[in-house]
């Protein structure tokens, strides 16, 4: 799939939205961070909208992605955050983070990744902190499409979600699947994260 990105980023580019619907969970989860947070966007591509967005709202930005091409636009269109070429499976990072957001992204890995993954995040998540990713509505796997090219997605049941999140210590764990108002989006939002 990297492939697919790496051949794809200016078409994903040019046509992805930037009207940021996704501000309907940007803004409850930006609320619940300090002022001038740390925030990791993982799987960032280009960097816009959201992370010149997140950048504009005052974060210490750091955007990771495993597509270089989409990391160079990361860094002609943002150039004031940190973009990185990591792959999400494999994350050195230096630090932890206020929060971390995953748009898009987090549902290209296999459910086994993904539960892989969730510790991880759950220890770069600082005390108070939060979670947002976009997963499916239910357990399973479907294949989606990037410039005429398939790309894979997988999603646990929203309730081994629930019990990942709270097992890591988040708080207040928020699930609404294919939102309609941001493009049908299933997203998740995990806050409070305790010490």
């Amino acid at each position: 799939m990297q492939g697919v990105y790496e051949r794809q980023a200016g078409v994903w580019h040019r046509h992805r939205m930037r009207d940021l619907n996704e501000r309907k969970w940007l803004d409850p989860f930006l609320a619940s961070l300090p002022l001038r947070p740390r925030v990791l966007d993982l799987g960032c591509g280009s960097g816009v909208p959201l992370g010149a967005f997140l950048l504009a709202q005052g974060c210490d930005l750091t955007g990771v992605d495993y597509s270089g091409a989409m990391i160079a636009l990361a860094r002609e269109h943002a150039p004031s955050g940190n973009w990185q070429v990591q792959d999400m499976r494999a994350l050195d990072l230096v630090g932890d983070f206020d929060g971390i957001v995953s748009w898009d992204a987090f549902f290209h890995l296999s459910q086994d990744e993904q539960l892989q993954l969730l510790p991880i995040l759950g220890r770069l998540v600082r005390p108070g902190g939060a979670l947002l990713l976009t997963v499916g509505p239910g357990g399973g796997e479907v294949t989606g499409m990037v410039g005429g090219e398939a790309v894979y997605h997988a999603s646990l049941d929203p309730e081994e979600y629930r019990r990942q999140l709270e097992s890591l210590g988040f708080k207040d764990i928020a699930f609404t699947p294919e939102d309609p108002e941001v493009m049908g989006r299933s997203v998740l939002l995990a806050t409070g994260k305790g010490g």
